[in-house]
């Protein structure tokens, strides 16, 4: 069981840093694209990916919550954290905790 749970836990985090970083391209790339040089399709590339990757952070998220008995208000932190810029990586620093927690009773 120890061992589905830092499976589960690692691909949180990296859908995490992959949703944060689809968050700030977004941002930073294709709304200037959009909205200043007339280029929307980046919007539409890159949203449908985040929107993708925000979905499924959010499904893991809920999944991680249940299996490592995390409380609801961890997952309020999860599921904000998608919201605010940065927001998913600075999350990842308490999920990294929590995988090394999880590896060290993986051998006790």
């Amino acid at each position: 069981m120890k061992k589905k749970s830092q499976k589960l836990l690692r691909l949180f985090r990296i859908i995490g840093i992959a949703e944060g970083i689809s968050f700030l391209i977004l941002l930073v790339i294709a709304m200037p694209l959009k909205y200043f040089f007339k280029i929307p399709e980046a919007v539409k590339v890159f949203g449908w990916l985040h929107g993708t990757l925000f979905v499924a952070f959010i499904y893991f998220g809920f999944e991680v919550m249940g299996i490592l008995n995390k409380s609801f208000g961890w997952f309020l932190k999860a599921f904000i954290a998608a919201f605010v810029p940065l927001g998913t990586f600075i999350f990842d620093r308490q999920l990294k905790k929590d995988e090394v927690l999880l590896a060290e009773d993986s051998f006790t």
